[in-house]
């Protein structure tokens, strides 16, 4: 199973509402819902400012499986001031997953440690953590149902998602699951001393491919007034992919 940076979830399964265990099962089958052998997509980022001021990002991504579990890359495009820069996600069942990015400015790759995990993910609204959160493991957080509503139209269930790890940048996660797609249409992050500090909203879906796709998410810092949204403009999925792509000599090289 691919998740598309951060905003892949859902999957129509019904599920019995019982307790902890189930509210987990809930959040799994959620981040579980596409189902595909690749994902491969071209997204713009639109970064804006306090002011209002926008600064746009063109990025590549591919998503595969792999012997661990899901393994993503994204290619920054353009501008010229970010253009070449490569960052490399692999998925680890139980644990944090390993993460490296290839700076051009500085000609090598570098590891990023769990520590940094809360640093801004170039200059945007999203932390490394935020991009890694697509693949990460179920089992990591304690999870609760806390109640169901109406969000947009859509009815879903409010679950509660503690980490179990206390070093982790937010202290609990709130998201809102649509009751009959399993789509997570909006995840609200909480800093440690508990402030709600950001919001992760899914505003625009469509089919692709039979699969019920986000095509537009927003990622809001609340006390700073900017945001981050993604426009998927190219998405394909089960193209193959060279297993060349998701190493960090590609990232070195740019060629698989």
């Amino acid at each position: 199973m691919k998740r598309i940076m951060l905003v892949v979830w859902g999957v129509a399964v019904s599920v019995a509402l019982a307790g902890a265990q189930d509210a987990a099962a809930l959040v799994r089958d959620s981040r579980d819902r596409i189902q595909a052998d690749t994902i491969s997509t071209r997204s713009r980022m639109v970064l804006t400012a306090k002011d209002g001021t926008t600064s746009e990002r063109l990025i590549d991504q591919f998503s595969k499986e792999g012997p661990k579990g899901n393994r993503t890359i994204i290619v920054f495009q353009r501008p010229a001031g970010v253009a070449g820069t490569r960052f490399l996600t692999m998925e680890n069942p139980g644990s944090p997953a390993d993460r490296w990015i290839f700076l051009p400015s500085l000609g090598k790759v570098r590891r990023i440690a769990a520590s940094e995990g809360s640093g801004s993910f170039m200059g945007t609204d999203l932390s490394y953590d935020d991009v890694s959160s697509a693949d990460r493991d179920v089992d990591l957080d304690t999870h609760s149902l806390v109640r169901e509503e109406t969000l947009n139209g859509n009815a879903c269930y409010v679950i509660e998602s503690v980490p179990r790890d206390r070093s982790y940048q937010y202290s609990r996660m709130m998201q809102w699951i649509d009751k009959n797609t399993r789509v997570n249409h909006k995840i609200e992050l909480y800093d440690r001393r508990g402030t709600l500090v950001k919001a992760l909203e899914i505003l625009e879906l469509k089919e692709v491919q039979g699969r019920l796709s986000p095509m537009v998410t927003k990622m809001s810092t609340l006390g700073a007034g900017t945001s981050t949204t993604i426009y998927t403009d190219i998405l394909k999925y089960d193209d193959p992919l060279p297993e060349g792509v998701f190493t960090v000599k590609f990232l070195e090289t740019g060629r698989p």
